[in-house]
């Protein structure tokens, strides 16, 4: 089982690689999920770019085979930016596309201001620059408490999923990854984005941006998205309807088709 061995427990993370020998060599891509998502939501995703590109995904710390921390465990975006490079460093990426969706959006976003030279282009599925609120967290502390995981869970596929948007099979099967997120780490995960306001040093993120974006998601408007965009100096922004904060999911073919010809005509490796 591979793992990114960090000073706080390990990170596991896989790597896909079917690219034809034959072909021109381009950069990597990793993906980044979200709190209550799991590294098999980026799935759907793959056939669109795996003749091109290695593909990278990992357990972001608190779930799954990665390190879950005790509850006391002092959480941070640095901690996470530097867990994401230490799974750059354990697959042996120098330089790599990056791929975050929610959390995993703020924390690419963090990633490029903290290490530009690694990261050749940067996508952001459903996530943002600004981080939550104090209200988030104890709406979903009460779910918690009063329902456990599973009320939270169900909860959640609702704020993610339009009711047609996902067949039955697909819907359990994330709900059942979702169930398995311990209440520490979802909490401590959300904390993490309290307060967290980017703004300021957009303008310092040179690479080729692509933003993804639901319509409908109930935690980060269209309008802070299109904030984002603005602030960005070389992004692009896609906005997809009909759909909610589980975007990457249930969309993932027409994500990956975005991304596929993003990837294709702005850049070369």
């Amino acid at each position: 089982m591979p793992l990114a061995v960090t000073q706080h427990g390990g990170l596991h993370y896989d790597v896909v690689d079917q690219v034809a020998p034959w072909s021109g060599p381009r950069d990597a891509v990793i993906f980044h999920h979200g709190i209550g998502a799991s590294a098999g939501i980026w799935q759907g995703w793959f056939p669109a770019l795996i003749d091109a590109h290695r593909l990278v995904s990992f357990d972001m710390r608190g779930y799954g085979r990665s390190h879950v921390p005790a509850d006391d465990f002092a959480w941070s975006l640095d901690l996470l930016v530097d867990d994401l490079f230490a799974v750059a460093d354990a697959a042996g990426l120098q330089r790599f596309h990056l791929v975050g969706e929610s959390i995993g959006g703020t924390v690419a976003l963090a990633a490029v201001l903290a290490r530009p030279e690694r990261i050749a282009t940067l996508t952001v599925s459903n996530g943002a620059h600004l981080g939550a609120s104090i209200q988030r967290v104890e709406t979903w502390r009460r779910q918690l408490d009063a329902g456990g995981v599973r009320a939270w869970s169900d909860a959640f596929l609702r704020d993610r999923f339009h009711d047609e948007a996902l067949s039955p099979e697909r819907k359990a099967w994330f709900a059942k990854q979702q169930e398995k997120w311990p209440r520490s780490s979802i909490l401590n995960a959300l904390s993490v984005l309290i307060g967290t306001d980017l703004s300021s040093r957009l303008k310092d993120i040179a690479c080729p941006t692509l933003l993804l974006h639901p319509d409908g998601s109930p935690f980060i408007p269209v309008p802070v998205m299109a904030e984002l965009h603005r602030l960005l100096p070389n992004a692009e922004l896609n906005v997809i309807g009909r759909s909610r904060h589980g975007l990457p999911y249930s969309h993932a073919s027409l994500c990956a088709s975005l991304l596929r010809t993003f990837l294709d005509s702005r850049t070369t490796g």
